[in-house]
């Protein structure tokens, strides 16, 4: 019988192991919303599925509320508990929107209670997809023998907190949606300055507006503000609208109330034809590029223009009378 000293292929990978690593980050917007509902006894009796609902709040550029039902949403609970409901109402373009939320009770002095909960209360995630539209999730049941005291404390009112991550859709439509030709090869962001994503970026991170403290933080913010209109990022929107409303002056009003007129910022329009109207500015205003640029995006804003001073007249000249 030959000897065979051969060693075969998949021995010499004996005793070796390779270590690779990998890392996916998810960009997520995150939220906090209270609903303080106000003299709960009130409702106490309302019946089982009844509900009162918070106002509709956006994160990850969805719309989403919270509903309670006073007696509960159950029969077979006959009354005894109050339940919470976080709903998606929907929004944007994204098909699906993978959420993480927690509901919890807090005193009046924001503190979180300590009152037992019926269920798990520890934070949930949720894929919401077109089937879950106006639907709830995440419900929390708490029993109302044990809540009086809580009320009796807090003057009759109930308040629920809700953390709520999402991501934003047009993000998800980007990266993997059917705006993502190729997800093999980067997301390319067109049509924009890499200092504006740089604030975009600093934003989704920190929650916050970037540090511009310069010279040109009025152009920044409305470069800022177009990014977060086609992004989804209502709250990055609300802030730079109100930055820009406090920076309003004669060199700029122009071009921010295009912008606002462009993008649909009624608070921000309001307040550019209201410093128009309010002070002998107009003709100073006529000489910028701006206005000039005004009436040739926005040309039937030079009515409103004329209508805010004719009102604003006709009230100076009012208040002079009395």
């Amino acid at each position: 019988m030959a000897s065979d000293d051969s060693t075969s292929a998949a021995s010499h990978g004996q005793g070796l192991h390779d270590t690779t690593s990998s890392r996916c980050r998810t960009e997520t917007f995150t939220a906090t919303h209270y609903f303080e509902v106000a003299d709960f006894s009130l409702l106490d009796g309302m019946g089982i599925g009844e509900f009162v609902r918070s106002s509709t709040f956006t994160v990850g550029g969805c719309d989403w509320n919270i509903r309670l039902f006073p007696d509960g949403n159950k029969k077979e609970h006959e009354g005894a508990f109050v339940s919470v409901f976080l709903c998606f109402i929907g929004g944007g373009e994204a098909t699906r929107v993978r959420a993480k939320f927690s509901l919890s009770m807090v005193d009046r002095d924001n503190r979180v209670s300590k009152l037992p909960m019926l269920g798990d209360d520890r934070p949930l995630i949720h894929t919401f997809g077109p089937g879950d539209r106006e639907w709830s999730w995440g419900v929390t049941y708490i029993e109302k023998f044990k809540l009086r005291h809580f009320l009796y404390l807090n003057d009759d009112s109930l308040t629920i907190r809700c953390v709520l991550s999402a991501r934003s859709p047009v993000f998800d439509a980007e990266l993997f949606g059917p705006l993502s030709k190729n997800s093999a090869q980067p997301v390319k962001i067109n049509d924009m300055d890499p200092t504006i994503f740089e604030g975009l970026l600093h934003f989704i991170y920190a929650d916050s507006l970037p540090d511009t403290c310069n010279s040109d933080e009025n152009t920044i913010m409305q470069h800022l503000l177009v990014a977060a209109d086609r992004y989804g990022l209502d709250r990055l929107r609300a802030l730079c609208e109100a930055k820009l409303c406090q920076g309003i002056d004669v060199q700029t009003v122009a071009t921010t109330l295009a912008l606002a007129e462009q993008h649909n910022c009624d608070q921000l329009k309001d307040a550019c034809l209201r410093f128009i109207a309010s002070r002998d500015v107009l003709s100073a205003i006529m000489d910028t590029d701006g206005f000039r640029h005004l009436k040739e995006s926005c040309p039937l804003i030079l009515g409103e223009i004329s209508e805010k001073i004719a009102t604003f007249r006709r009230r100076r000249t009012s208040m002079q009378h009395l």
